[in-house]
């Protein structure tokens, strides 16, 4: 299959390092798809999870390679941390084999919009000032995606491919939960619309969307957990929201070398 090319792409909430991850989606989504700019908005590692158990299977190293890789050869990398990898916000403008750190940044499309990159967190009171209630929370999401793995691989073996996400489902039959969406994306959009920006590309919340609001662009990149899914910045500047679904069936079988034979 041939490759995408886009001017940037965005992704976000990866959480490398647990369980919830869809790594075999997001290798598939790496091969096939090429940018001049790579932007990972934040919770690329998944601290939370490893700091309880220790969890990194060798699809998780060969993400790793396969980002340093896109790197080396000509890619620009930056990595905007978010509150699952918040100890890499202390190395604000670090540059780390080819991959930049910066805790935010400004992103010009080639149509002459100005986004802020951010990952999210920043805009979420509960993330900000209740840490313990957010990981409280984060605890019972990861135990309704451990069914909804289950649920895809019984889904899977019946031939069903489509990116059906349980956990999603739920959150969008909750009424709190839709006004938490909601209200998340009017705080961000509030904070920053006097800024002289067009618009925010962020993550944190696991719902992918491209909406106008107000006259300011909202874009938020989702996940690779539920919804597989990136921004992307055609040649033209025009953005669009890409929804990956897995094209093969074993993706990097020849990048699955050591990480410290890189």
């Amino acid at each position: 299959m041939k490759s995408n090319n886009y001017r940037t792409i965005w992704i976000s909430d990866l959480h490398i390092g647990s369980t919830q991850c869809q790594a075999d989606v997001l290798l598939d989504f790496l091969k096939h798809n090429d940018s001049e700019k790579l932007y990972l908005v934040g919770d690329i590692i998944d601290f939370w999870s490893l700091s309880k158990k220790v969890y990194w299977p060798r699809d998780h190293n060969t993400i790793i390679q396969k980002i340093l890789r896109k790197a080396r050869h000509g890619t620009q990398v930056i990595y905007i941390p978010g509150n699952h990898d918040e100890n890499i916000r202390d190395y604000d403008n670090y540059v780390f084999g080819d991959i930049l750190v910066k805790n935010r940044d400004i992103h010009t499309t080639l149509a002459g919009s100005r986004f802020l990159i951010v990952h999210g967190d920043e805009y979420d009171t509960i993330a900000r000032y209740h840490k313990w209630i957010a990981k409280l929370g984060s605890k019972g999401y990861d135990l309704l995606l451990d069914f909804n793995r289950l649920l895809r691989m019984v889904r899977r073996l019946f031939g069903i491919q489509s990116q059906f996400s349980l956990a999603a489902f739920v959150k969008f039959k909750v009424k709190n939960a839709v006004q938490f969406i909601s209200d998340y994306e009017e705080s961000i959009v509030d904070t920053l619309k006097d800024g002289q920006l067009d618009g925010v590309i962020c993550g944190h919340i696991h719902h992918a969307e491209i909406k106008d609001i107000n006259g300011f662009l909202y874009v938020n990149t989702g996940d690779f957990v539920e919804s597989c899914s990136a921004i992307v910045e055609h040649e033209d500047g025009k953005l669009e929201l890409v929804r990956w679904q897995k094209k093969e069936s074993k993706a990097f079988e020849d990048d699955a070398a050591p990480l410290e034979a890189l």
